[in-house]
């Protein structure tokens, strides 16, 4: 009798469907992830000041090009430097009303002296020490809700390239404030986190990766750098 009721309660009680995630949405970050675990199609949402962010179709000379040539250069950074982690597009747990996907980032292990670390379910726990976004404009919510969140998690550098005025600004915390860092008169900008990484600034806006990745090299042959692999290989 108990077999055949829950039978019969089991045909008629309704499946509980799971809504999907909607730009605008104001979430818990439970109940975004639980959404976002539902859409295995979503390439990229965000959950900022506790308000979802659903990303458009990606264009390719606007985003994923530039995207691309940042990877590239933070790849090359990686792998000169063990002991540095890059991701790309990881999903961040920042904290109770912010999750990010930001789109690379540079990190170190806690016992190299890094902010965050990966959790048993590999995301992204902690503030990276370096975050980089390519954004539409000066206007896009990277230049607003999202860097007021970096800065309040003591990301240490952000570095956000605005695509439609073709602009980039590459910020240091520092004493609570980003301040924006100021190029050298060959346009190169140098990481205070991440010793000898250089970055041609005017290279990168035209798309020249090859000065980029030659620029990169001469910081990656400075003492500097060479300490910094010693101290992370010797932690």
């Amino acid at each position: 009798m108990n077999a055949k009721f829950e039978e019969i309660r089991m045909s008629v009680t309704p499946t509980i469907k799971v809504p999907p995630l909607e730009s605008g949405d104001r979430l818990t970050r439970p109940e975004f992830e639980r959404r976002y675990h539902t859409m295995p199609n979503l390439k990229k949402a965000e959950l900022i000041e506790g308000v979802v962010y659903v990303a458009s179709p990606l264009r390719f000379a606007s985003h994923a090009e530039p995207h691309s040539l940042i990877i590239t250069w933070l790849g090359v950074y990686r792998a000169a430097t063990p002991g540095v982690r890059l991701g790309d597009n990881a999903t961040v747990r920042l904290d109770a009303d912010n999750e990010p996907q930001p789109d690379a980032l540079l990190r170190l292990e806690p016992e190299a002296g890094g902010k965050s670390r990966i959790t048993e379910d590999d995301y992204v726990e902690g503030a990276p020490e370096l975050i980089v976004e390519v954004a539409a404009s000066t206007a896009a919510y990277d230049l607003n809700d999202k860097l007021k969140v970096y800065r309040r998690n003591e990301v240490q550098e952000y570095l956000v390239w605005q695509r439609y005025e073709n602009r980039l600004d590459w910020f240091s915390l520092r004493e609570g404030v980003y301040v924006p860092f100021t190029a050298d008169e060959t346009r190169i900008i140098r990481s205070q986190v991440f010793p000898g990484l250089w970055l041609a600034v005017s290279a990168l806006l035209n798309g020249d990766l090859a000065t980029v990745l030659a620029q990169l090299q001469k910081g990656l042959a400075t003492a500097e750098h060479e300490e910094f692999c010693d101290r992370l290989r010797n932690p």
